[in-house]
């Protein structure tokens, strides 16, 4: 498997996992379409300028997997007392022909020693039901966050 790291030609590779991702949870259509054309926007200049970065995953050329990586202002913390950001994970997605392979474990790894090299030593990230065991099984843990819609 080849990894590289994500670039701005990424774009609609990118909007296709996260609205995938979000379809294999069980979003509606009507609601992706919309989700993705405003995500298209909000990406591509983050793309272009490395604050959205990550990592894609091929097999002999035929893109397999990916995950993308963010840093996010955050105050300092009692989990992060010196710091103030936190790395965020999102859009992680393996293809279905490549999943129960390792390979989201594997870029879950790479998005760890990414943000250690970026000297970030918190992370957090929205997991879905499906993905909730992966990253169990990897030390993250739930928090005290809640949400609302305004």
């Amino acid at each position: 498997m080849d990894i590289r790291t994500l670039r701005p030609s990424d774009l609609e590779l990118v909007c296709r996992h996260r609205e995938e991702m979000f379809r294999d949870a069980g979003r509606r259509d009507d609601v992706l379409a919309p989700m993705t054309a405003h995500f298209r926007e909000w990406l591509k200049p983050r793309l272009a300028d490395g604050s959205y970065f990550g990592f894609m995953m091929s097999d002999h050329g035929v893109d397999a997997a990916g995950i993308g990586l963010m840093l996010i202002e955050w105050p300092p913390h009692p989990e992060h007392p010196t710091q103030d950001k936190r790395g965020y994970v999102l859009n992680v997605f393996v293809e279905p022909a490549y999943r129960k392979r390792g390979l989201a474990r594997e870029l879950m790894a790479l998005a760890d020693a990414e943000f250690a090299r970026r000297g970030v030593s918190y992370a957090v990230l929205h997991a879905t039901e499906k993905g909730r065991p992966l990253y169990q099984g990897l030390g993250w843990n739930g928090t005290t966050e809640m949400a609302k819609p305004i």
